[in-house]
């Protein structure tokens, strides 16, 4: 048995729907709405501490944060793999899926956003200027690695999808949705577009959710 914690626009939640359907594992989705802060209620927080999403319980066991609970889905239903079996290459992956998981979502998130707001007295476009910012930051950064490793094909890695394209995705819809110009990240991009239309990841989209509203 198996279910997910998860709210349709979390990017963090997106990764762990994309990795559940690319690996066809049946899970329940348990809604958890941020803007009605049930992720703070006692009994969400009794279930996972962190009060953060997504959260993932299999055999009665939590499992919390994305990028560790996209390595236990890997270690745990190996096929079809997520991640390469040659030790630089899952290092390489790492990386990646590190600089969007450190470098880039943890400064645009709910909680920063809201804290911008509400703390600084931020307007709208200034919060959104914040996130493009930090948007445009992380993916020069990983625009830069593509090119200068020139490992990619169809995805990140090769012509297979990885880890690293679990995370991609959902941070590029989230910028999209932002309207960030990503005309200068052209390698980023083009893989994107070949994730969003992977069977798992259109399945997993943030409009085709039970809570989408």
């Amino acid at each position: 048995m198996r279910t997910l914690y998860t709210f349709f626009r979390s990017s963090t939640s997106f990764r762990l729907r994309i990795a559940l359907n690319y690996k066809g594992l049946d899970y329940t989705p348990q809604f958890v709405s941020l803007p009605k802060l049930e992720h703070r209620e006692p009994a969400y927080m009794d279930l996972n501490p962190q009060g953060l999403l997504p959260a993932l319980i299999e055999d009665g066991k939590l499992h919390a944060q994305s990028l560790a609970m996209l390595e236990y889905l890997e270690e745990r239903h190996p096929a079809p793999p997520l991640m390469p079996r040659d030790i630089d290459e899952r290092a390489y992956v790492r990386m990646l899926s590190q600089i969007i998981g450190c470098d880039i979502h943890p400064l645009n998130n709910v909680r920063v956003l809201k804290y911008l707001r509400g703390r600084w007295n931020l307007t709208e476009a200034q919060s959104n200027e914040w996130y493009a910012h930090w948007i445009a930051e992380g993916m020069r950064s990983l625009e830069q690695t593509l090119a200068h490793e020139k490992r990619h094909g169809l995805f990140c890695l090769g012509d297979t999808p990885t880890i690293a394209d679990v995370c991609l995705g959902p941070q590029i819809f989230n910028a999209q949705r932002f309207n960030c110009d990503l005309s200068a990240f052209p390698i980023a991009c083009a893989i994107a577009e070949r994730i969003f239309a992977l069977p798992a990841v259109i399945a997993a989209h943030p409009a085709k959710q039970g809570d989408a509203v």
